[in-house]
């Protein structure tokens, strides 16, 4: 090795020899606050949608004579909302600077920061682009997801109106590549007809947008439910004249006209509401009319759906089940209504609607249940007593693991190096280890294949192994004690310090190793913690 590239060497060794030990050192001293000063969403109509919230789970705890939780820690809080709106953990980095505000104030300033961060709007483009036009790679030159996810990211990232975002999906005209919204009608497009698909898109609007599974009622009347077929049918009748050429997706000529069920013959549909007719108006093309009355404030559907599912998104599972078929009858968790009013009511604002579900008593819940109840998970699933344990999804997993092994944050500041790295390397992880696709809140157990990939994978061993930048190592090298190299190698895994007993039993471990002795040492630590059922699941 020549003398300029031993200097090198010695200059990124000496950076992030310094760096590392800044992360490791735990200070209670005070960050500038002007800098990261936390910026108020609440009012005195927020502080009430709060209260009602609590005051409605209480209630129904009370009916199902449960206590309930504890408050979490605020390290547990802080995991949840990355999880949940970033899919990924926090990293050591965010911790310390999540630590250094006042007690109080962390959670909202720690908002504040995911709702700046470019990950967030990545994360939740991508959660709603599964509802909206599905996984799939979908018609080669006529679909392009990346284009629409980001342009989903970038209306997050403005916090644009969500009804102006779901018009121009439903409504817009244009090339899917400088109209990124018409991606969610191309998306449909059927080879066989030379056209987007009225019924696949019929579907999509009641699934995504309404809460409704209308499609159960596309060849017949719904058995259990009081949709009939001309009820899909008027839905889809709106997207029956869409068309696709080199000109994009463009409204013309043309009716919407299925098989009939009894002579196989094509019958005209006229467009129709399936509920609420009286909201529909009568100028525009029909997908603006459609597009005005899904997002209309007195069409109650199109808010409680969104509600639904972002209550889904933060904790993992929907207070409605399943997220996309509300009950018909009106038979609503209480605290459906009261955040659907409050986000029709204030502008279709998600961020707030976010807000709202994070300071909730349900949202910073301890998930240990009482434990004079006995094994009564499910009775305390419906009562929202405690936080609900769920799996993490694949790319969450993945997330958590490439960040385990970073004491910096992998951001938008990263280089596009260690970008590139990250996103390839979580796209095959999340190939390998299973993707639920559109089925977004499926409730099913791990495989034994999935705990085989975590023990044993390349992802989990090269991150965890013995290499110059990996945490393990740099804690190895840089940790002023072992106590403080097992603490902070659980801050970066599971985002919580060790029990005393945690703690003196990895402490015992690191004792008087030195060398490649101890880095392999806090190697095993790393990949013990990686494996813990803990670091898999939010809680």
């Amino acid at each position: 090795m020549g003398i300029r590239d031993l200097l090198f060497l010695g200059v990124v060794l000496g950076g992030a020899g310094v760096l590392g030990a800044g992360l490791l050192r735990s200070t209670k001293t005070p960050v500038n606050m002007s800098s990261s000063k936390v910026t108020p969403a609440r009012d005195a109509e927020f502080d009430t949608l709060v209260n009602q919230i609590n005051t409605a789970m209480r209630r129904k705890n009370a009916e199902l004579d449960l206590k309930p939780a504890p408050v979490a820690d605020e390290l547990t809080v802080m995991r949840r909302l990355a999880l949940a709106l970033m899919g990924s953990i926090p990293s050591l980095e965010e911790i310390r600077r999540f630590e250094s505000r006042p007690t109080g104030q962390r959670v909202e300033a720690w908002l504040d920061d995911l709702f700046r961060d470019r990950r967030t709007a990545d994360y939740l483009a991508e959660r709603f682009a599964r509802a909206c036009v599905g996984t799939e790679d979908g018609p080669f030159l006529l679909f392009r997801r990346r284009r629409f996810t980001t342009w989903l990211s970038d209306a997050f990232m403005e916090n644009r109106r969500y009804d102006a975002i779901v018009r121009d999906m439903i409504a817009d005209e244009g090339l899917w590549t400088d109209h990124p919204a018409t991606n969610f009608v191309s998306v449909t497009f059927d080879n066989d007809r030379g056209l987007p698909d009225p019924d696949r898109l019929g579907a999509r609007v009641a699934r995504a947008f309404l809460g409704v599974r209308l499609d159960c009622a596309q060849c017949h009347d719904h058995p259990f439910q009081p949709w009939k077929q001309e009820d899909f049918r008027g839905l889809a009748a709106f997207f029956g004249g869409v068309h696709a050429n080199l000109r994009g997706i463009h409204d013309g000529a043309g009716d919407y006209a299925p098989p009939d069920r009894k002579t196989n013959e094509p019958v005209k549909v006229r467009q129709r509401a399936p509920f609420l007719p009286e909201l529909l108006p009568n100028v525009g093309t029909p997908r603006q009319q459609l597009a005005a009355w899904v997002v209309d404030p007195r069409n109650a559907n199109f808010s409680l759906a969104t509600a639904n599912r972002v209550w889904a998104l933060m904790f993992g599972k929907p207070l409605s089940e399943p997220v996309d078929d509300l009950p018909v009858n009106g038979d609503l968790h209480p605290v459906l209504p009261l955040l659907a009013s409050d986000f029709a009511t204030h502008g279709y604002n998600l961020r707030r609607l976010i807000r709202a579900i994070a300071a909730t008593d349900a949202f910073r819940s301890d998930s240990a249940a009482d434990p004079a109840i006995g094994d009564l998970a499910a009775k305390y699933d419906d009562g929202w007593a405690a936080f609900p344990m769920t799996r993490l999804r694949p790319e969450q997993v993945a997330g958590a693991v490439y960040q385990s092994a970073s004491l910096t944050t992998l951001g938008a500041q990263s280089s596009w190096i260690v970008r590139l790295g990250v996103s390839t390397g979580r796209n095959e992880f999340v190939r390998r280890y299973g993707d639920t696709g559109e089925d977004e809140f499926n409730t099913r157990g791990g495989t034994i294949p999935q705990r085989l990939l975590l023990m044993n994978g390349d992802l989990v061993g090269s991150k965890t192994k013995n290499e110059l930048f990996n945490t393990s190592s740099l804690l190895a090298q840089l940790s002023s004690s072992d106590a403080k190299a097992v603490e902070v190698a659980y801050l970066t895994v599971l985002t919580r310090r060790p029990t005393p007993v945690e703690a003196e039993h990895f402490a015992k471990k690191l004792a008087g190793k030195v060398g490649d002795a101890r880095k392999e040492q806090m190697s095993d630590l790393h990949w013990t913690l990686l494996n813990a059922t803990e670091f898999s699941w939010n809680h």
